[in-house]
């Protein structure tokens, strides 16, 4: 699915008012542009992808902060823990659109969600679902004006760092060459690199929460000069809920971008 395809259906829906349905996944940081696999399992995150799929098709990626220590608790005693016994989440989301769904014997589910949009968790509400909702602002991508002329050369040097890293090959080296040329701008390739580069999470949720384009991109573009990235160990681990099985093969790094 080329990028322009992808911009022209996800678009937030007009009666849109904060109120989110939450996926809490440990060391996931989802960013507006980027595609991510799912699999569904799990009863509550279940219901809450069908609510989604006879809605909006709207659900928020959210960042579990500490997976140490945590209790195993059984399904039903998760969905009577207050709000404030519930394991702790950044409070920096991507809002992200159900693209795809194929149901799978024994109540699974396979989705692709792409982000939409930045946000930031106002309060979580208790609302007697069993899954997690929240009240959110969203987050506006902000471009400074006097920045335009040098947006060119910022495009450039993020490009060029990120070439440096990934695995040479005729593609991926073309790939960057029609990125180079090409029209998408800053702000969807600084996500999209971000989201695919095996940062630490809190590193991840920092570039998420940032509004200012060139002030992310600077810093994305810091992150990949400091090095010390293990390329083959992308991977989402499994907490006490609903497993993300990303099947993003590492042999295919770096990812696939479109031009069109």
């Amino acid at each position: 699915m080329s990028f322009d395809s992808i911009t022209g259906v996800t678009s937030l829906p007009d009666d849109f008012d904060g109120l989110v349905r939450l996926f809490p996944l440990p060391g996931m940081v989802l960013f507006p542009h980027a595609m991510q696999p799912l699999h569904v399992f799990e009863p509550r995150y279940v219901d809450m992808l069908q609510e989604a799929l006879s809605t909006d098709h709207l659900i928020t990626m959210a960042t579990l902060t500490n997976q140490q220590g945590n209790v195993a608790i059984d399904e039903a005693t998760k969905q009577k823990l207050p709000l404030n016994m519930l394991p702790p989440i950044s409070p920096t989301v991507c809002v992200g659109k159900i693209i795809s769904h194929a149901e799978l014997e024994g109540d699974r589910h396979n989705i692709l969600i792409v982000g939409i949009r930045r946000a930031t968790i106002r309060h979580e509400l208790e609302t007697g679902r069993s899954f997690r909702t929240a009240r959110v602002d969203l987050i506006d991508d902000f471009y400074l004006p006097a920045g335009t002329q040098k947006r060119a050369d910022l495009k450039k040097r993020l490009l060029e760092a990120f070439g440096k890293i990934i695995p040479v090959s005729e593609g991926s080296q073309k790939s960057l060459h029609d990125l180079m040329a090409g029209q998408m701008g800053v702000g969807p390739i600084t996500d999209i690199i971000a989201y695919t580069l095996p940062f630490d999470p809190n590193e991840k949720i920092k570039l998420l929460a940032m509004s200012d384009v060139d002030e992310r991109a600077e810093a994305l573009i810091r992150l990949i000069q400091k090095g010390g990235l293990d390329l083959q160990s992308v991977s989402v681990e499994e907490g006490d809920v609903d497993l993300a099985e990303s099947s993003r093969s590492r042999k295919d790094f770096p990812p696939p971008f479109s031009v069109n």
